[in-house]
């Protein structure tokens, strides 16, 4: 291994200490320790040292074909302890405000979607249901005004009818008329009783319910 790949080797392990103090305020700032639970903690911390691990080998690789020297171990050391000392406050201001823009940016865009796509939904909806609820009133009152002329007609032609029927009914021998006027009387009273007892039984049922 020549002294500029060596050089270099040495660079990129102070960068990848530095990147690893990064790397690991982040993910202390959204883990929140006391609010997990310990076997959750000792997965995500697993996971975080495999992963900071194939990165920095990764690097190493890139840079010197994966040659590991006892100097590279101090060189991480020394770019997390210049983490640590230098930037390591600069870095949590910094990522404190990229975190507050990206709550404010999402608060924007949920606000822009709503503004742009579930108003004018809302608003279509809305139209289509007093569209529809107008046209009913208008069918309603169409309907109305005809069941008005059909009786109108009705009273027209019931009239003359009614007459003849009394006219003819007046006609037929006493017995027919007596006899007509019983059945009449009994089918008026079987139907008063059904009338009777299905109130009663409508009665009783909202009593229940209440």
């Amino acid at each position: 291994m020549t002294l500029t790949i060596q050089f270099y080797t040495l660079l990129s392990m102070i960068g990848m200490g530095s990147l690893f103090g990064a790397a690991l305020d982040t993910y202390n700032h959204f883990l929140k320790r006391a609010e997990r639970s310990k076997w959750i903690v000792f997965l995500h911390d697993f996971l975080f040292w495999v992963i900071q691990g194939l990165i920095i080998f990764y690097v190493l690789f890139l840079v010197n074909e994966g040659e590991l020297r006892l100097y590279l171990f101090l060189a991480l050391l020394c770019g997390f302890s210049a983490y640590q000392a230098l930037l390591k406050g600069l870095y949590l201001q910094f990522l404190a405000f990229v975190i507050l823009v990206v709550i404010k940016l999402f608060r924007f865009l949920t606000e822009l979607v709503r503004m742009l796509l579930f108003k004018p939904i809302k608003w279509i909806v809305m139209s289509i249901f007093v569209f529809i609820l107008g046209i009913g009133k208008v069918i309603g009152a169409l309907l109305k005004g005809i069941g008005k002329v059909v009786l109108f007609i009705l009273n027209i032609f019931w009239k003359p009818l009614s007459w003849i029927l009394i006219k003819m009914w007046n006609l037929l021998p006493v017995f027919v008329t007596k006899n007509g006027e019983k059945f009449y009387n009994k089918g008026k009273g079987i139907l008063l009783k059904m009338k009777n007892s299905i109130s009663e039984t409508v009665h009783r049922w909202r009593k229940r319910k209440k």
